[in-house]
């Protein structure tokens, strides 16, 4: 399949297969020469704290798959002790997705994964606030998400449904 008719895969400047099309505000791919959402820049090295804080801004604009490149970042650039606390993030992210695109049995199983994952990280690490993040609060809020979406919520709105990383709205 190539891109914008040209017959040309796209990749980075490594050589990895990435996918250049378009994207709306929960990922979904465009047709080539749509307008679309601007994509996070894959790779960037922040603190935790800017992670936390871009991430959040993201949420709160609806774009919880773009929140979820943030995290994947930290997940891949941090130490090793935090990965898990990263990867569970990222997986809220990806299930507040899923479960906005309509995917109730993804979304639902991202949720409680991420929410698994955070509060592993926490009962191993003896930290139940890392960089101001409420760990308790985003594992109770990604379960009740997944039990509503399963419930017959619907279709769930992304910037409604977003949690707040640092605590109550």
């Amino acid at each position: 399949m190539g891109n914008a008719g040209t017959g040309a895969r796209d990749r980075d400047t490594e050589g990895r297969a990435r996918n250049a099309r378009p994207r709306d505000g929960l990922g979904r791919p465009l047709p080539y020469g749509a307008s679309g959402v601007e994509r996070q820049p894959e790779g960037v090295v922040r603190t935790p704290e800017e992670t936390v804080t871009e991430a959040q801004a993201l949420l709160d604009a609806g774009k919880p798959f773009h929140a979820h490149e943030v995290f994947e970042d930290a997940w891949k650039s941090g130490p090793e002790a935090e990965r898990t606390l990263w990867r569970g993030l990222a997986q809220l992210a990806v299930g507040l997705t899923h479960s906005a695109r309509g995917n109730v049995t993804g979304g639902a199983r991202l949720l409680r994964r991420g929410a698994g994952a955070v509060e592993e990280w926490a009962a191993g690490s003896g930290e139940r606030s890392p960089y101001g993040m409420d760990v308790e609060g985003l594992a109770r809020w990604a379960r009740e998400l997944a039990g509503r979406v399963e419930g017959g919520a619907g279709t769930v709105t992304a910037g409604t449904e977003a949690p707040r990383l640092r605590g109550a709205r």
